[in-house]
């Protein structure tokens, strides 16, 4: 952000993000050594800027070669530095209020956890959609942090295993399901070994 709130565009948001990152500011906002001193703040001794762009054209009005009057569009690059206000003094507070710490907003709920690990299911993480896939028999959950709480990844995770769990007593004609549930039957001595 600059000093007025205004967002940094294009190239300048990935230079001053990896500035950022690569130095330790938390503050997202940026000004330059003349906008500092007109808010009263002063750039500390021994800072150095980051360099962000300014990519913008002028017109000028040139006679061409018959004697006409016409408009030609130069682009321009120009840089100049910026500073972090971690790095200015006597700045007005709003500059330096920082934000209230991220709080992990979604906790585990352990005896859900211990239950779906007892299931024995095959449970991945990762992309955006939950589902039980019946070929590979096994549950895709997306990563337990895009759930809005606990609760609600459970309840998800809850719906996925009733799929599961039909998989294993209605096989629906699928071979892998049906020799597991004659496994099954032989492990309790409903049918004797083929």
């Amino acid at each position: 952000m600059r000093h007025n709130g205004e967002p940094y565009t294009g190239m300048n948001v990935l230079l001053l993000w990896s500035e950022a990152l690569a130095r330790g500011f938390t503050s997202p906002t940026w000004m330059t050594f003349k906008q500092a001193i007109e808010l009263d703040g002063h750039v500390r001794k021994g800072e150095s800027g980051a360099t962000v762009i300014y990519a913008s054209r002028i017109t000028r009005t040139e006679t061409d070669a018959a004697g006409g009057e016409v408009e030609r569009d130069i682009p321009f690059l120009k840089t100049y530095s910026v500073f972090n206000v971690e790095q200015i003094a006597g700045l007005p507070d709003h500059f330096y209020r920082q934000a209230a710490p991220v709080i992990d907003p979604v906790q585990r709920i352990a005896h859900a956890d211990r239950f779906f690990a007892n299931t024995g299911s095959v449970i991945r993480h990762g992309g955006s959609q939950a589902y039980y896939a019946p070929a590979t028999d096994h549950i895709q959950m997306p990563p337990f942090a895009a759930f809005r709480d606990a609760a609600s990844y459970v309840a998800v995770l809850s719906h996925e295993h009733v799929h599961y769990a039909v998989s294993w007593i209605m096989p629906h004609g699928r071979v892998r399901r049906l020799l597991r549930l004659l496994s099954a039957m032989r492990q309790f001595g409903i049918i004797r070994a083929l």
